[in-house]
């Protein structure tokens, strides 16, 4: 298991590093959406990622219900399979929102 991090790379640029599962994600995490509000344009790179599950899928999801509702631009950009798998699997690719946020 690797630990969480969101490391501001400036300009709006945040690079998730670690793994996005049930046992990385708290509640701190889903809480501390700060960092969504420091530009108008944000991009998170997923690149980093190492293991994900449904957990990771629930965070993308709030941070784009966020945003949305802070009207600020989410891109994510690297998205692992693991990831486009599951959305697929729970038929939230199809979701115009979701599809609009993935570079």
């Amino acid at each position: 298991m690797s630990r969480l991090n969101i490391v501001d790379q400036g300009a709006g640029h945040f690079l998730v590093d670690g793994d996005l599962t049930f046992a990385t994600i708290d509640k701190r995490t889903v809480k501390s959406l700060a960092f969504l509000t420091s530009h108008k344009d944000i991009t998170i790179d997923l690149g980093r990622v190492d293991n994900t599950d449904s957990a990771g899928l629930a965070l993308m999801i709030e941070w784009i219900k966020y945003c949305r509702a802070k009207r600020t631009q989410l891109r994510f950009s690297h998205v692992p399979k693991q990831l486009l798998s599951l959305a697929r699997l729970s038929g939230f690719d199809k979701d115009p929102h979701f599809a609009a946020h993935l570079e």
